[in-house]
């Protein structure tokens, strides 16, 4: 049996979609800033794994050697931070609803973690790389999930980390390695460090909005 055909949207039920969409997009975004502190942690564990590494080598060399040193510091900062990150995420995030946008978003971070977390030992184990290869794709996988997070959001700030990442793989490719590694050490900064405590300082905001709302 034929169904009758649905009658034509009306301008309300647009803007009501919209509308959702439009919220959607913001607790997305909320979701974000509640996962500002990976970006800290992160960037803590890239100094880590980079100064690490180059320690085992000489520690007052520059550039610092990113993997050719001890073979074991990305492998285990890496996997420290993963399991660290799991563990705070897991207790922080126990009983909220989780909606279809954040699953998403956690869904980009996730792929690119196993990749990365992946690709990272294998590089510096086998010691097939050099300093330029490895930063360009680095910063290029970064790139990506910043770049995919952000344009899903409309977030500008996230779009912006992107292009500081894409930036950074691009002139690793044509600068010298001093100055590869340079701009690497200027890019985790201001895409985990900036970024991260821009996005906690406003789930702080919001919170205390929140607060004062329901006070």
């Amino acid at each position: 049996m034929n169904s009758e055909p649905s009658a034509a949207a009306t301008p309300q039920d647009l803007n009501a979609r919209l509308q959702l969409i439009e919220e959607m997009i913001s607790e997305g975004r909320r979701s974000t800033q509640s996962w500002g502190w990976t970006f800290l942690l992160w960037g803590v564990a890239y100094y880590v794994a980079i100064f690490w590494a180059a320690w085992s080598v000489n520690p007052w060399s520059w550039p610092v050697n990113l993997f050719d040193g001890n073979h074991w510091a990305w492998p285990v900062t890496m996997f420290s931070t993963a399991v660290l990150t799991l563990v705070i995420g897991t207790r922080r995030n126990k009983g909220k609803p989780r909606l279809a946008i954040g699953r998403t978003i956690s869904s980009i971070w996730f792929s690119i973690g196993i990749s990365m977390l992946l690709l990272f030992p294998a590089l510096s184990i086998a010691g097939r790389i050099d300093h330029h290869s490895f930063i360009a794709i680095v910063c290029a996988m970064l790139g990506v999930s910043n770049g995919a997070c952000g344009m899903i959001l409309r977030w500008p700030a996230e779009l912006a980390s992107a292009c500081v990442w894409w930036c950074a793989s691009i002139f690793a490719c044509f600068g010298s390695e001093q100055q590869a590694v340079t701009v690497f050490l200027v890019a985790i900064f201001l895409c985990q460090f900036v970024f991260g405590a821009y996005a906690m300082l406003l789930e702080a905001r919001e919170q205390r909005a929140h607060g004062a709302v329901h006070a």
